[in-house]
């Protein structure tokens, strides 16, 4: 770092460039002495560090009584000098050094395990790894460790991630009035309701990313839920057509109950959570210098408390939560409008944490990793820094470009008068769901992914059979209970596949197959036809079949019902909001 690029990498060991203020309590880069910063040479520096925190703190004791992790008061705590090298290259005094400390010098400090040496230091630069996510960029370090808030919830997601499997993280912004300067928001006595909620799905090759936004007031069921209540454990009984915001923090709900609850309304498991309330967008916001927004209008907003002049600008804190928080400002003053403004302000705090100006600023790293680990609250499955580092690194792998932000299909309850909630839109929902469960990303990303796709599609062209000539043997590999045997019934009394057979269960396998010889081909794209197999499942083998012998079809997990289409579609279903996290949209 400074040292290299000033012509001194021999003589001076990187990683005591940086140390910490101790007025700030951050670190910094080290100065050298034409910038007015002298490196230590003498006991006398850190007598004048210690006594400005002796002043600092009132007293020439330790600052309130703390101590650091090795057991030395926090207000004796030194910043490292710097280090000349050896011509061996180790860190420390002359060659004499080996005949015993000279007198007067302080007795050299243990030297850190090169494991930890390794998160507090990499070449000069903190060692922090970026999250990138639906709510931003998270930075976690060893320090932080503490900061983080877990909850148990048993049961509720997959119980972990793998590296070469798809991702679902559920991100849920409370409405809880916690925190310093937020009890004047709303209603104060909330106990927090899944006011903001959205559903982060990052594809198997972690090329596309799609996160969806659920209305808060959706209408749907929200099942049973266990719970661990003070380490007792109960169950929450479900409720039926009810808000969506209510599967959390109503009748002792967890976060592990709008878990369930996405589960049920997309048929996606979801594998983590992680929690956040009004402070995050405070605190994170203010961490990396503000974030840009555009807006069409002027805007003045007694309720929010938001004043913006039509243009660009870069807010912080309380304008920050204000802006994510207005209905009055945009669209119709629905939350649908609330949740769009919100995806545009996402997407830019994404592009701003993930940017250059960010990465490459200790203090803007250091402060968003502190505010970041402070805000979160997550499931017991991530409760740490090093899991949540691994999830963060797969997260953080997907392109902004490739990221984007959609809403649930709704349309308004029929059964209101006077319209307040709204209810799935199951046309639109359902293709969707289908989009997301196999990774197909509402853009466009690779060159290599359309041909693969046009591969498979080749299978499904040519001549068709017809549908009493088919025959194929049903096996259940990862449907619901009782999938082969309802396949059978509709292919032979609604699709006249007479010649077709049940033969109970298969080994498992997350997607529906359909195994076939070349001899079969016209029979399989037939079947293909009926049950809208996509090219993928279509498995053609090299030897032609012989006398009556049948294709196998395997219903995989992917399998919903009989009668239900299994290929998912190319494309998005017209008129479904989205926009790409790369995108800069001027909320109007």
């Amino acid at each position: 770092m400074d040292a290299q690029n000033r012509g001194r990498a021999e003589e001076i060991d990187p990683a005591d460039q940086w140390v910490l203020n101790p007025t700030t309590g951050h670190y910094e880069l080290r100065l050298n002495q034409s910038a007015g910063q002298s490196p230590r040479s003498s006991d006398s520096g850190s007598a004048s560090v210690t006594g400005r925190r002796a002043a600092r703190d009132g007293s020439g004791g330790t600052a309130s009584g703390k101590t650091s992790r090795n057991g030395t008061p926090a207000s004796r705590r030194e910043v490292p000098g710097q280090r000349t090298r050896r011509a061996g290259g180790k860190a420390g005094g002359s060659r004499d050094d080996k005949a015993g400390p000279q007198a007067g010098r302080r007795k050299r400090k243990p030297q850190q395990t090169r494991k930890k040496k390794a998160l507090l230091w990499t070449g000069g630069v903190t060692a922090f790894v970026l999250i990138g996510s639906s709510l931003g960029a998270y930075l976690v370090y060893q320090h932080f460790n503490g900061n983080l808030n877990t909850i148990d919830v048993p049961g509720a997601g997959s119980g972990g991630f793998k590296k070469d499997e798809a991702v679902n993280v559920l991100v849920i912004g409370t409405d809880k009035r916690t925190g310093a300067g937020n009890e004047g928001y709303g209603d104060k006595e909330s106990l927090g309701h899944a006011d903001t909620t959205i559903l982060f799905h990052v594809s198997k090759d972690r090329t596309n990313a799609t996160a969806l936004s659920i209305p808060r007031d959706l209408k749907t069921d929200i099942p049973d839920c266990p719970t661990k209540i003070d380490g007792t454990e109960k169950v929450v009984p479900g409720e039926r057509d009810v808000r969506f915001n209510t599967s959390l923090g109503q009748a002792d709900r967890d976060p592990g109950c709008t878990m369930r609850t996405v589960k049920e309304l997309t048929g996606m498991t979801v594998d983590h959570f992680m929690m956040v309330d009004f402070n995050a967008v405070k605190t994170l916001t203010s961490a990396v210098g503000g974030v840009e927004v555009c807006v069409a209008k002027d805007v003045d907003d007694p309720d929010s408390h938001l004043k913006l002049a039509a243009g660009k600008h870069t807010i912080e804190g309380e304008q920050a939560l204000a802006f994510v928080r207005t209905r009055h400002s945009f669209g119709n003053e629905s939350d649908l409008d609330r949740i769009q403004t919100q995806q545009q302000f996402l997407g830019s705090m994404i592009r701003k944490m993930k940017s250059s100006e960010t990465l490459t600023s200790p203090s803007k790293v250091f402060d968003l990793a502190e505010a970041a680990t402070k805000a979160l609250t997550v499931d017991s499955g991530i409760g740490d820094i090093d899991k949540l580092r691994a999830l963060g690194m797969e997260l953080g792998k997907v392109n902004p470009k490739n990221i984007t932000f959609t809403t649930l299909p709704v349309i308004d309850n029929p059964a209101e008068t006077v319209k307040a909630t709204v209810v799935v839109d199951e046309a639109k929902a359902d293709p969707l769901f289908a989009m997301m469960a196999s990774d197909t990303s509402l853009t466009e990303v690779k060159a290599k992914e359309k041909a693969a796709k046009s591969k498979q599609q080749a299978l499904l062209k040519g001549p068709r059979s017809a549908a009493e000539d088919v025959r194929v043997s049903v096996y259940n590999g990862g449907g619901p209970p009782g999938s082969a045997s309802s396949t059978l019934l509709w292919l032979q009394n609604e699709m006249l596949v007479t010649k077709s057979s049940n033969e109970s269960n298969a080994p498992t396998q997350p997607k529906t197959t359909l195994k076939y010889a070349p001899n079969q081909a016209d029979q399989a794209r037939r079947l293909a036809d009926m049950m809208g197999l996509p090219g993928a499942a279509m498995k053609p083998g090299t030897k032609d079949a012989k006398g009556l012998e049948p294709m196998t079809l395997v219903l995989g997990a992917d399998f919903k019902e009989a009668g239900t289409r299994i290929a998912p579609p190319a494309k998005a279903p017209a008129g479904i909001q989205k926009v790409g996290a790369d995108k800069s949209v001027c909320a109007k």
